[in-house]
């Protein structure tokens, strides 16, 4: 006998949680925004748009499914079945942040404040949540389902991280990572470099951190699109020196293609979509290696 479907609502704190938790009270909480030319009022407008709709979207789950809820923190330590269908409820960053520890479970965006939000990724209002719901099982999830590239990084012993926009490769704190680089499936010979680090995305990440370096170099990379099954990548601050080269600073990668990197420094760390809570640490002489995931993001049209 199979499993009723599961609505997974995935959310976070909200800002005017933090300032309660840090503060104590309401009007300690106004106070301290008070002193810094904010308003609470907005503040607090945010968090309760956010709880109706989280509210809203709890609600519309069908009787016959099961439902949990897991906040943001909890992400890395809550097991997602494959019966369940993932719905962020919050801002564009939350799928991100969810998407990793997915394995092809349909998720639904649910945007809770338009208009501050780009919505790329949270597509959906709560009213909306009910049918979208029915939508992603059955039948009907062959259809209306974008599947978005990933991007993934592998150790030497075995780690792997998942991301969804971006894996920034680089030393823990502002100083220089040393490494060797080479784009593995090509004939390009290897390159020792020393940088602030590399960044490696997606065509979703293409709308943010990756976008930003390639327009500041005015790159003649074509940056891919979200289900296209391509990386860009980027070498941030090469440095050209007796010993480090500068001439492998950016690139594309496809299925069949990874970017190696090979630690020449005393630590290096990576971590995917701005998550330095959850890195992969490096020392010398260990290798990574970044490519295309086999996995994709299954986002709800």
């Amino acid at each position: 006998m199979s499993l009723a479907p599961r609505a997974v609502l995935v959310h976070r704190t909200t800002e005017y949680e933090e300032l309660l938790a840090r503060h104590g009270t309401h009007g300690q909480a106004a106070f301290f925004l008070s002193s810094r030319g904010r308003s609470i009022e907005d503040v607090r407008q945010r968090h309760e748009r956010n709880r109706r709709g989280l509210a809203d979207v709890a609600a519309a789950v069908p009787l016959t499914w099961r439902q949990a809820r897991v906040e943001r923190a909890d992400l890395d330590r809550f097991l997602f079945g494959p019966e369940d269908v993932v719905v962020v409820v919050g801002q564009d960053g939350l799928v991100a942040n969810a998407a990793k520890y997915l394995s092809g479970q349909p998720v639904v965006g649910v945007d809770t404040d338009p208009g501050r939000n780009p919505g790329v990724l949270v597509r959906h209002r709560a009213a909306d949540a009910g049918a979208l719901l029915r939508s992603a099982v059955g039948e009907a999830a062959r259809t209306g389902v974008d599947e978005l590239t990933m991007v993934e990084a592998v150790t030497d012993d075995a780690q792997r991280l998942l991301a969804l926009n971006e894996i920034h490769l680089g030393p823990p704190s502002h100083q220089t990572a040393r490494y060797t680089l080479a784009v593995e499936g090509t004939e390009s010979p290897a390159e020792p470099q020393a940088s602030s680090g590399v960044l490696v995305g997606t065509g979703t990440g293409a709308t943010g951190w990756l976008r930003s370096l390639w327009h500041e170099r005015s790159s003649p990379l074509t940056l891919p699109g979200p289900t296209a099954r391509r990386l860009a990548w980027f070498v941030r601050e090469a440095w050209p020196s007796p010993t480090t080269g500068t001439t492998r600073v950016e690139g594309v990668l496809t299925p069949g293609t990874s970017l190696r990197l090979t630690v020449e420094s005393d630590r290096l760390v990576a971590f995917g979509d701005g998550m330095e809570s959850d890195t992969l640490n490096l020392t010398w002489g260990q290798t990574i290696r970044v490519g295309v995931a086999d996995t994709t993001l299954r986002l709800v049209g």
